[in-house]
């Protein structure tokens, strides 16, 4: 079994425990929360917290419970996203989106309903309570205002705008970069991490593959198709977003996304332990078709 194959095993076993809760009368709500987050998601942002705590010399399960809970704040923006007030999706993941399934009101619900689980499931790390708390302003501030909300109220409100690099960057940093940052930064507080700028190491690659990864979103958006995506495609168009396509066109994305995975595999100089992982990992991402 390949290193990626256990990562993706052991997060898959964690989340179903962690969604069999006991509930009379709640079961519709559950049921979507289920569906929303056994819908065949990449993973991504688990993934690179069980890596970097084992980059950062840590123990891989004292990660797991914030990996999971990284997930369902993931998990719970995607369904908000999906809803008709904000860019109104009917596909996810090649499946119905969870409001087409189970209706608006269940899928807002639900998406409140992981946020919530979310700072639970940080609770039963096994680190000292000190750590966990770091983890639950980390990821507060990540998930928030200052983080991926604030991200998407500026991606809102650039609709219709002239595409402006500064602001597109800052744009994606929040929206997407955030989260990615907390995913790499959590599996560093799981190592026991306290170190300055082996912290900041983190937070470096973890910018630069946020980045490429939502310049290669764009990418996808207008080359790829529904059925390869299993989402809808030309929906940056439809809503007339400002996208680094727009600004750069295909070409200058395509050397954007090698410059920035260069970055993020510089990055990890820093770290004491095998980080090949998350060399390939970082070039992976930037070469996917989905």
């Amino acid at each position: 079994m390949t290193e990626m194959q256990a990562a993706l095993e052991k997060i898959e076993r964690a989340l179903r425990a962690y969604l069999e809760i006991p509930a009379e009368g709640q079961e519709a709500v559950l049921e979507a929360m289920r569906y929303s987050v056994q819908n065949g998601g990449k993973r991504v942002r688990p993934v690179l917290t069980l890596a970097f705590c084992r980059a950062a010399g840590g123990q891989e399960e004292a990660a797991v419970p914030f990996a999971c809970a990284v997930e369902m704040i993931h998990t719970y923006s995607l369904i908000h996203d999906d809803l008709p007030c904000m860019d109104n999706d009917d596909w996810r993941r090649g499946k119905p989106s969870c409001h087409k399934r189970f209706g608006e009101d269940t899928a807002l619900l639900a998406g409140d309903g992981l946020l919530t689980l979310a700072f639970r499931t940080l609770t039963d790390a096994p680190i000292a309570p000190e750590e966990i708390c770091r983890a639950v302003a980390l990821l507060s501030d990540c998930a928030g205002v200052r983080g991926m909300i604030g991200g998407q109220v500026l991606d809102l409100a650039s609709e219709s705008g002239v595409p402006d690099r500064a602001l597109l960057e800052k744009i994606d940093r929040l929206k997407t970069g955030a989260l990615i940052e907390a995913a790499c930064v959590l599996g560093c507080i799981a190592a026991g991490v306290r170190d300055a700028a082996v912290l900041e190491a983190a937070r470096s690659y973890a910018h630069s593959v946020g980045l490429a990864f939502q310049i290669v979103d764009d990418i996808l958006d207008v080359t790829s198709t529904r059925e390869e995506l299993g989402k809808p495609v030309g929906s940056d168009d439809k809503n007339e977003k400002i996208t680094f396509v727009r600004l750069l066109g295909l070409d200058g994305c395509k050397t954007l996304v090698l410059d920035l995975t260069e970055r993020a595999q510089a990055a990890l100089s820093a770290f004491p332990g095998d980080t090949s992982f998350l060399r390939d990992f970082a070039a992976e991402l930037a070469a996917r078709r989905k």
